[in-house]
């Protein structure tokens, strides 16, 4: 009788430890990342298209970063007109630059009216850079 119940604390503990390791273990990642993170806004009468595939960007858009409208579309635009510069700046200085970051130039001219949703993404955009890889600009991008 008492061998019958070592034999069955035994199995019980078997079972018990066996069942756990083929349950699902839950992923902990980064809750900003996501695997399809792309922003693309596009507009065919002016013939420019935003593209931007950066891991987190979306989810910092819809969480932390100011609702539409919080802006003047002014304010973004003056933003921009300064950071853009510097930013294609860093893209031509490879070796002072790490250019992983900066791969390719931003082609945004000032005088156009690109509209709110571009000025607005493409502030976020820099405002999302700039906490992730702890970069600094000229201009300061701050929410």
């Amino acid at each position: 009788m008492k061998n019958l119940i070592y034999v069955v604390i035994a199995l019980v503990v078997i079972c018990g430890c066996a069942s756990s390791q083929g349950e699902k273990k839950l992923e902990t990642s980064d809750p900003l990342s996501t695997s399809n993170d792309t922003v693309r806004i596009a507009n065919d009468s002016l013939e420019y298209e935003i593209i931007i595939i950066e891991p987190g960007y979306n989810a910092f858009l819809n969480s932390i970063a100011r609702p539409e409208g919080y802006y003047s579309q002014n304010y973004l635009e003056n933003k921009n007109r300064f950071i853009v510069p510097e930013y294609n700046q860093r893209v031509l200085q490879p070796f002072r630059y790490n250019n992983n970051l900066y791969p390719q130039q931003i082609d945004y001219n000032s005088s156009v009216d690109y509209g709110y949703e571009v000025n607005y993404k493409l502030y976020y955009y820099f405002v999302y850079f700039c906490r992730k890889y702890n970069q600094r600009f000229s201009v300061p991008t701050r929410i």
